[in-house]
């Protein structure tokens, strides 16, 4: 049996080939239809903070889902990467400018105030029926959340995936963070959790 690190790699690796293949078109459409679903079934207290993501390769486009939770009255933010372990949230104001935070991604720079998110769009490569996610390998997502937690903060969690991405089962590891909900272009997925 291979280890869980190696399995991760190989489920990663073929979840991310299949969401590369996907045509652009529809991804496109698959993005709209998400932000359609997300408005009937992501509620947004005013006020509430809320962190998306630039989209890189061939992810979701989560931008037209923020701006849906902008009109419902949230707040929003975007990941910074602080340095090699450190992925903060600062808030995406309208005609601010974005800097380049690596990985082919873009958010606010320092002079953005930084938010701590009671709803988090994470970002991910492959996903199970568990909620058990697979991100890019680096864990700044899993870091980001543990330190939301350890402050006191329960921010609810909406991974963010076309169906394409999901795999029978994704090998657990202690530091795993569950993903209690899947947003993909079939709906929103809500998952009990168990091991």
């Amino acid at each position: 049996m291979k280890p869980p690190r190696e399995l991760k790699r190989e489920l990663r690796r073929e979840a991310l080939a299949r969401r590369d293949a996907l045509d652009p078109s529809f991804r496109i459409e698959a993005a709209l239809e998400m932000t359609e679903f997300a408005r009937n079934s992501i509620e947004v207290e005013p006020g509430a903070i809320a962190s998306g993501f630039w989209p890189m390769r061939s992810e979701v486009d989560v931008r037209p889902l923020m701006f849906a939770l902008r009109e419902n009255g949230a707040r929003l933010c975007l990941p910074a990467i602080l340095d090699k372990t450190t992925m903060i949230f600062r808030e995406l104001v309208r005609g601010a400018a974005l800097v380049d935070m690596g990985f082919g991604t873009a958010g606010p720079g320092d002079e953005a105030e930084a938010l701590d998110p009671s709803i988090m769009l994470v970002p991910l490569a492959a996903f199970d029926t568990r909620g058990h996610r697979i991100g890019y390998g680096a864990g700044y997502y899993d870091r980001a959340i543990s330190r939301l937690t350890d402050a006191g903060h329960a921010p609810r969690l909406i991974g963010i995936a076309f169906d394409c991405q999901e795999v029978p089962t994704v090998p657990d590891e202690p530091h795993d963070v569950i993903i209690p909900e899947i947003l993909t272009e079939s709906g929103l997925r809500r998952f009990t959790a168990s091991l």
